[in-house]
């Protein structure tokens, strides 16, 4: 069965690409981020400025023009169309506790950026360390545990500006 993948080039160009027309490109890897393609008896090579898998968008140079082009196929739609849309931001602004325990270590601080999965805290239940980390990129707005006090499940820890 073949797939259809849409690509949205600079936002303004959108194009149709079915799984065997991926199959039938010759593309070799030069390096990690430089590859050879062989289409319709061009030869091309470009190369991946940046990659965002989970927002699958990338900018590709070709030819020393930039692109930026994003990957989407009918399931991105379907959940797009059901308002489950992947990728969106995050607007949790505050961390709670998961379970009781005793706060070992704050290794965020107040005013400080995080980025998403970044250690914030250390807690301390049923003699294991558990590592809180952040679930998205923000600014620390404040910190309302102490180190070496118990907290509650679902205590306030963390709020993000």
């Amino acid at each position: 069965m073949s797939k259809t993948y849409t690509l949205k080039v600079n936002s303004g160009h959108e194009f149709k690409l079915k799984t065997s027309d991926v199959h039938n490109t010759d593309i070799i890897r030069i390096s990690k981020t430089k590859h050879h393609v062989l289409l319709n008896n061009k030869s091309i090579i470009t190369e991946t400025i940046e990659s965002d898998f989970k927002s699958k968008s990338y900018k590709v140079k070709v030819n020393n023009n930039i692109y930026n082009i994003n990957i989407n196929n009918d399931l991105d739609y379907l959940i797009k169309k059901m308002g489950f849309e992947l990728g969106t931001t995050k607007l949790i602004n505050e961390i709670k506790a998961p379970m009781p325990g005793l706060i070992l270590d704050i290794i965020a601080e107040v005013g400080k950026e995080v980025k998403e999965n970044d250690a914030l805290l250390i807690l301390e239940a049923m003699k294991m360390e558990n590592i809180i980390t952040s679930p998205r990129d923000g600014i620390i707005k404040d910190i309302s545990v102490i180190k070496g006090h118990a907290v509650e499940k679902n205590e306030l820890l963390i709020e993000f500006e």
